[in-house]
C-alpha cells in the first residue's frame, strides 16, 4: 500500500468530504467504483463532485466544472487514484493536468488495470501527487468494486436473521417476520444498493418469494436487483412470483443458475418463462464458477439471503465477503426447528468461521452484528 506523505489534518479533513461525496453513488455507479473529488484553493472549497452512475461523467470532472477557472493551482481530493484510460469517459488524470492543477491528494490507488496509472501521469507532468490518505476508509466504501478486481468474482454480503434462539423459521414453516420494520427496510435499502440478490430453490419453493425492492416514504420505491436462484436440478416454478415486475415498474430479470445435467425440459421451460439460464458443471453448480460468470452478466455486488444449505456452501467455499446477521430478542424453541447454516458443519472448532472487522448495532428492536469472515488457514477468497 502507498505510503502518505506531507499528510495533515486538514487533507483527511478534505477526504473525508470526499468520501461522503462518493457514498451519494452507492448502488448506481456499478461496474465502476463510487468516487468523489473536493478541489481546494487558498483554503477554500471550489468545487465538488461525484460520479453518479455508470457512463456519467466522473467525480473529477464534475468538481472541475463546478471550479471553473478557479481550479488552476487547486488542490484535489480523489477518493481513487484519477484514471488514465479513454473508456467511455477521457482520461481524468489529463482533465487535472490541463485544468492547472497543482496538487492531487489520494485515498487509495486503482486495482484496474486499464485505468490504473493516473498517479504515474500526474507526476510526469509536474503535479504533486499525495497517496494513503484515509486509505482504509477508501477501501472499505468500494470493497464491492476491489472484490471484483482482485477476484475475478461479485463480492458477497450474506444477509440472515434469527431469533435469540438461533430460529429461522417456526416448526410449521416460515417465521413472517422474525426482525420488526426497522431492520426490514435496512434490508430493503441494500436490495437497493446490489446489484443482485440471491436464494437457493428451497427458499423459492417453500417461501415463494416476489424478492423485489420495496422502500416506503418520499424515497421512492427503489431499484429491484437481479434475481438469481441457485437451482442444480431447474425446480424454480415458471409461475413463481419472483418473475413478476418489482415496485418500479421494470420487468423482472431473472438469473437461474442450473447444473449442466438439469433435465432439458426443465431449463426450456424456465428460458420461456424469460429466464436466463446459466448452466454451471457439477451436480450441485460449483458456486465459485458460478460467480465468475455472474460477474460479466453485470453482478458485481450480490446479497445473498439464504437459505441455509445455499449460505453454508458459500461459507464453506470462502466466498461471503461481510456477513449482515439480525437477531431478534424472541423465543421461538421446537426441536429440530431450521437456523440459518444448515450443511455439515465444522468438524473441529478451530475450523470454525471466526468473523473480523465486527460492528454492532441495535436496528430498532434487532441487533445487526456485522463482520468480515476470517476462512481459517487461508486469506484467500
Amino acid at each position: 500500500m502507498p505510503v502518505p506523505d506531507e499528510t495533515t489534518s486538514v487533507d483527511e479533513a478534505h477526504m473525508r468530504r470526499a468520501l461522503e461525496l462518493a457514498e451519494r453513488g452507492r448502488g448506481r455507479t456499478s461496474p465502476n467504483p463510487m468516487v468523489g473529488c473536493v478541489l481546494v484553493a487558498d483554503g477554500r472549497v471550489v468545487g465538488e463532485g461525484w460520479h453518479r452512475r455508470a457512463g456519467a461523467p466522473h467525480a473529477e470532472v464534475e468538481a472541475l466544472r463546478a471550479a471553473g477557472p478557479a481550479a488552476r493551482g487547486a488542490t484535489a481530493y480523489v477518493t481513487l487514484e484519477p484514471c488514465d484510460h479513454h473508456g467511455r469517459t477521457p482520461p481524468c488524470s489529463l482533465a487535472l493536468i490541463e485544468a492547472g492543477v497543482a496538487r492531487v491528494v489520494i485515498a487509495t490507488l486503482d486495482p484496474n488495470p486499464r485505468a490504473r496509472g493516473g498517479a504515474a501521469r500526474l507526476r510526469q507532468a509536474g503535479v504533486s501527487v499525495t497517496s494513503g490518505v484515509l486509505e482504509a476508509a477508501a477501501r472499505a466504501q468500494n470493497e464491492a468494486f476491489l472484490t471484483n478486481q482482485l477476484h475475478g468474482r461479485p463480492f458477497v454480503l450474506y444477509k440472515t436473521a434469527m431469533s435469540l434462539d438461533g430460529k429461522v423459521a417456526l416448526a410449521a414453516g416460515p417465521a413472517r417476520w422474525i426482525t420488526g420494520p426497522a431492520a426490514r427496510a435496512l434490508v430493503h435499502a441494500w436490495r437497493d444498493q446490489h446489484d443482485a440478490i440471491a436464494v437457493g430453490v428451497g427458499t423459492v419453493l417453500a417461501d415463494d418469494p416476489s424478492l423485489t425492492t420495496r422502500r416506503e416514504g418520499g424515497e421512492g420505491p427503489g431499484r429491484t436487483p437481479i434475481k438469481v436462484i441457485f437451482d442444480g436440478q431447474a425446480r424454480t416454478p415458471p409461475g413463481a412470483r419472483l418473475f413478476e415486475a418489482g415496485p418500479d415498474g421494470a420487468p423482472a430479470r431473472v438469473i437461474v443458475v442450473v447444473s449442466e445435467a438439469a433435465p432439458e425440459e426443465r431449463v426450456a421451460a424456465l428460458r420461456a418463462r424469460g429466464a436466463e439460464v446459466l448452466g454451471v458443471p457439477g451436480g450441485r453448480p460449483d458456486l465459485r464458477l458460478a460467480l465468475e460468470a455472474l460477474l460479466p452478466r453485470g453482478v458485481s455486488s450480490l446479497l445473498l439471503e439464504g437459505g441455509g444449505t445455499l449460505a453454508w456452501g458459500f461459507l464453506a467455499s470462502a466466498l461471503i465477503d461481510r456477513v449482515a446477521w439480525f437477531v431478534a430478542p424472541k423465543l421461538i424453541g421446537g426441536a429440530g426447528t431450521p437456523g440459518p447454516l444448515a450443511g455439515p458443519g465444522v468438524a473441529r472448532i478451530d475450523d470454525a468461521v471466526r468473523l473480523e472487522d465486527l460492528t454492532t448495532q441495535l436496528v430498532g428492536d434487532d441487533l445487526l452484528v456485522m463482520g468480515r469472515p476470517r476462512y481459517p488457514g487461508s486469506d484467500q477468497r
